[in-house]
């Protein structure tokens, strides 16, 4: 049994079809990514799976679970961190209570201490800036302090989107090299992501949506050798 999967899933903003018809599955312990333009519905769909957005139609099953109508503190108490796009990291506070407050869901003091000195090793630089204003700190301290708050719930899946937007190439490296190490520690991570090529050659199966519908899916070696993923998204 898949961890994730979505059955027929359509999201409408208004009277517009952001999502149509979409199917997907992620398994424990892999990266999948979505691609495709802007505007796809990549966003949309991990809003979805968050219950950001409600769903027009269709299901989100969570480890056999449908989750489809929960609210949205109560899919992270299942398991589903979500880490946004544009970071949205709380600005007026410090690095340390952003931390914290990853962990609102959670009640055990020792954990929750032993966690932030993780992700402190994990991070370094924000340890440097743990008392620092999160508004005060660079694009990517910022994004950095966005995963390492998604990670302070213990997720089981981690939604990551768009994690390199705005970036400098060296950051983005830096960003992606945490992903890679988030992989190899079996950690669950479904990416939406600008950058095709990067995205595939770090993830195990990709999806390509265009337009709101899937149009091609499989292994990520594969998508990236793929003729018709090359002329569309690689260059």
């Amino acid at each position: 049994m898949a961890m994730l999967e979505i059955e027929n899933l359509s999201v409408n903003y208004g009277g517009i079809q952001a999502v149509q018809s979409l199917s997907l599955s992620v398994q424990q312990g892999e990266v999948v990514t979505l691609i495709g333009a802007n505007g796809a519905g990549k966003s949309t769909t991990l809003r979805a799976i968050s219950r950001i957005v409600n769903a027009r139609q269709g299901r989100i099953i969570f480890n056999g679970e449908d989750i489809s109508r929960l609210a949205p503190h109560e899919v992270v108490r299942r398991g589903v961190a979500h880490c946004p796009e544009g970071r949205r990291v709380l600005t007026r506070q410090s690095v340390y209570d952003n931390l914290l407050l990853g962990a609102y869901i959670r009640k055990d003091t020792a954990g929750i201490k032993a966690d932030i000195e993780l992700q402190f090793k994990r991070f370094p630089r924000l340890y440097e800036r743990r008392n620092q204003l999160a508004g005060t700190l660079s694009g990517g301290e910022q994004q950095m302090l966005a995963i390492a708050r998604a990670l302070m719930s213990r997720p089981r899946l981690l939604l990551l989107d768009e994690p390199s937007l705005g970036l400098a190439p060296l950051i983005v490296r830096e960003i992606f090299n945490i992903i890679r190490e988030l992989h190899a520690e079996g950690v669950t991570i479904l990416l939406v992501e600008q950058n095709a090529s990067l995205a595939l050659q770090h993830a195990d199966r990709g999806y390509v949506l265009e337009a709101g519908t899937l149009t091609i899916s499989g292994k990520a070696s594969d998508l990236l050798n793929d003729e018709r993923i090359r002329r569309a998204y690689l260059g």
